[in-house]
């Protein structure tokens, strides 16, 4: 990953917040890195596993959308 790119990534996060940044924020299609383009996606998923798994364990198993 250029200099560039991370510095720009660690600004979005840091005003954006982490999780917001990369869900909701920006696919970051103009970063040209598929090892964060990698890592990226695979944090969106455990994200998504984590989500469903605490909706399936609460008692009436809200579906609010909080992610």
């Amino acid at each position: 990953m250029k200099i560039e790119d991370a510095e720009y990534v660690l600004q979005r996060i840091n005003q954006e917040g982490f999780h917001y940044c990369f869900t909701h924020y920006s696919s970051f299609n103009e970063i040209k890195d598929d090892e964060f383009h990698r890592l990226r996606l695979a944090s969106l998923a455990a994200s998504r596993v984590l989500e469903t798994y605490i909706k399936d364990q609460s008692i009436n198993g809200e579906e609010d959308e909080w992610l």
